[in-house]
């Protein structure tokens, strides 16, 4: 496939020498032994075990790719591709059985220490991400991310996790993906700590924006913590990954680009705006829809809260580089494609409709499409936003189906377009350092099961081993990190993968 940004590709571009190539994971999706040696339970414990409907295929994450019992054979795929980074998450129930700093399991810590020694002994960067969605569930039973006691609690956990690991880990992400923390997750989570929809039903629209406020001031005192108590003798950084997905305008119309410019707002900025802005706290066009929209509906204030002008000197500036997450975009439009929202509701606030041009290749996942220049696009609005932070893109990524199938010619079409964007956007000055593939190996996927397969490595998951085969699409990636450039004509001579030296 030619270049996705621009004519095709006329002479041959490499990446820079010290740029980070890698795969990633999280906890959840990956490590199985769900209550082993200590750990506590997490709300996607709960929620999968309550109510398995809500699951596409009725799974959980008990076993998943059990790489609790498998991390070295996970570090092995690392090298068999040639990778030089690994991002992964940790648990914060396996570290802290009821989330809180007075009860550590010892196991939890070990298990960390020994993967991440496994990881450095073949010069293997971890990117180690503090929350990606499990949170311990005696904390929801708390209030969750409604309580604003959620920053305590996450500034303990990290300051737990900086002393066990910082002296090894010189890249920590705070959050994971604000949005599906605030926005999705609370679908199925609700106070009171049982599972299902309905407590989200009657208190969405207050929860998701108590849930981004309370994020933000968490992200802010455990990035502090490490800027004031582990900076100068761990020599690290610690920054925050936000799910960005590309929102053009439907149309040139004023109309339709300002609704766009909401979506993005509604979707993202709303997450990244406190921290990277100039000016800091919520984006004000969004600001000001919710609090007009708030007023119609009877509301004495804006359901969206107002950040005090300390937290918004907390919180600003509270991150040494931004993680993307990009999968997929839309175009927008101000009067076409609208649904029918429940109100009052953050996608009601917002009241665009989404469009999805039939020429953009399908995925096997409704909501992923290959969409033109998407990553491109994305990084020079970030870039011209937020004065052009450090950026690495955490998380990029195209799902098949559960079929046995090695031959994953479309994710490598998918990854090709993705880094010839790449190309692109460091062409143009764009201060991206390193590229993260989703995943390195199938997995859970949340609300898909393991009907949705993402991974550079396939797994049956009815086979008690968990036996993990490469793809056509890992072979691919390898090549691209070893050669530092995109050769759209290269196949695999064979399927069988080895190690090369130094890796």
């Amino acid at each position: 496939m030619a270049a996705c940004h621009g004519s095709p590709v006329t002479k041959q571009r490499r990446f820079p020498t010290k740029f980070m190539f890698g795969a990633a994971t999280s906890a959840y999706q990956i490590e199985g032994a769900w209550d082993v040696d200590g750990k506590g339970e997490s709300i996607w414990d709960r929620m999968t075990h309550m109510s398995p409907g809500f699951i596409e295929d009725k799974s959980n994450g008990d076993i998943a790719a059990d790489s609790y019992h498998n991390y070295k054979r996970d570090v092995q795929m690392l090298r068999e591709m040639s990778l030089d980074t690994y991002r992964f998450s940790i648990s914060w129930p396996r570290i802290l059985p009821t989330g809180m700093p007075n009860d550590i399991n010892p196991a939890g810590i070990a298990f960390y220490k020994n993967f991440i020694n496994e990881l450095l002994k073949y010069k293997i960067t971890p990117m180690v991400t503090l929350y990606h969605w499990d949170l311990p569930q005696k904390l929801q039973e708390l209030g969750g991310f409604a309580n604003p006691l959620i920053s305590d609690w996450f500034a303990d956990y990290a300051r737990i996790v900086f002393q066990n690991f910082g002296d090894r880990v010189k890249h920590f992400i705070t959050f994971n993906e604000p949005r599906e923390t605030c926005i999705v997750s609370n679908m199925f989570s609700s106070f009171n700590g049982s599972a299902g929809p309905e407590p989200f039903n009657k208190s969405t629209n207050i929860v998701n924006y108590l849930c981004a406020k309370h994020l933000a001031v968490a992200n802010a005192k455990a990035y502090h913590i490490y800027d004031k108590e582990f900076r100068a003798t761990q020599k690290g950084q610690c920054g925050i990954t936000v799910s960005v997905d590309w929102y053009g305008a439907h149309t040139n119309s004023p109309e339709d680009k300002n609704a766009a410019e909401l979506k993005r707002q509604g979707e993202w900025g709303i997450f990244a705006n406190p921290i990277f802005s100039t000016d800091g706290g919520f984006p004000k066009e969004l600001s000001d829809r919710i609090a007009k929209k708030s007023a119609q509906q009877g509301y004495t204030k804006s359901r969206l809260p107002e950040f005090t002008e300390e937290e918004k000197a907390l919180v600003k500036g509270s991150a040494d580089f931004l993680g993307v997450n990009h999968y997929t975009g839309f175009l927008v439009s101000a009067t076409v494609n609208k649904l029918e929202n429940h109100v009052p509701s953050l996608a009601d606030d917002i009241d665009v409709g989404l469009i999805v041009p039939q020429e953009w290749p399908k995925s096997g996942a409704d909501w992923l499409t290959l969409t033109p220049n998407s990553l491109y696009n994305i990084l020079h609005q970030l870039k011209a936003k937020y004065n052009n932070p450090v950026f690495y893109i955490t998380e990029n990524g195209w799902p098949t189906t559960a079929e046995f199938n090695l031959n994953d010619d479309d994710r490598i079409t998918y990854y090709r377009a993705a880094l010839e964007n790449v190309l692109d956007a460091l062409d143009d000055g764009v201060n991206l350092k390193g590229y993260m593939a989703w995943s390195l190996m199938d997995n859970f996927e949340w609300l898909g099961g393991y009907t949705q397969r993402f991974g550079l490595y396939y797994i049956d998951f009815q086979d008690p081993a968990r036996t993990r085969i490469p793809k056509k699409s890992a072979f691919v990636y390898k090549h691209i990190v070893n050669n530092r450039y995109l050769d759209h004509t290269y196949q695999p001579e064979s399927m069988t993968m080895t190690i090369d030296p130094g890796h």
